[in-house]
């Protein structure tokens, strides 16, 4: 995990490049907006108008092992975000951001898109558990499930 350190302004444009891209390849085919995923969604705009919030920098981590490769955000002990680029998936990168997440920022709970098959069976190769709990994704007819880590 020693790849891992928190976020800086200068690392929030590659992190919304990361964003855009994951969001376009996983969610696209669930919501089929053009206009949000191809129009409203732009690296530019994510950084001006939502990464640079203080309450989301202070509590964004980076992975970079020389190149910056994935993010996490939390919220308290929530994961709200993690995301890898396209090109590095696969090599344990998630993993280690999830393990940090849990190890160090004591992440017991997330919520991910209940089509979002991928992210639920990472998420529950790392010790989290689906719950019944579902709530509707904002300004959506998809639902979010919330997942939960047992305390070990």
């Amino acid at each position: 995990m020693r790849n891992i350190r928190k976020a800086r302004i200068d690392d929030l444009s590659r992190a919304a490049e990361i964003f855009v891209f994951n969001n376009r390849i996983n969610y696209f085919p669930i919501f089929k907006d053009e206009g949000f995923s191809f129009g409203e969604l732009q690296v530019v705009s994510l950084v001006d108008n939502y990464f640079k919030k203080d309450d989301i920098i202070n509590n964004m981590y980076i992975f970079d092992d020389g190149l910056v490769k994935g993010f996490l955000q939390m919220n308290e002990t929530e994961i709200c975000k993690l995301y890898v680029d396209t090109f590095f998936q696969n090599e344990g990168i998630g993993g280690e951001l999830v393990e940090y997440a849990v190890q160090e920022l004591h992440a017991d709970h997330l919520w991910a898109l209940e089509k979002n098959a991928r992210a639920i069976t990472f998420y529950q190769r790392h010790g989290f558990y689906v719950t019944d709990q579902k709530k509707f994704e904002e300004d959506t007819t998809e639902y979010l499930v919330k997942l939960v880590r047992m305390k070990s």
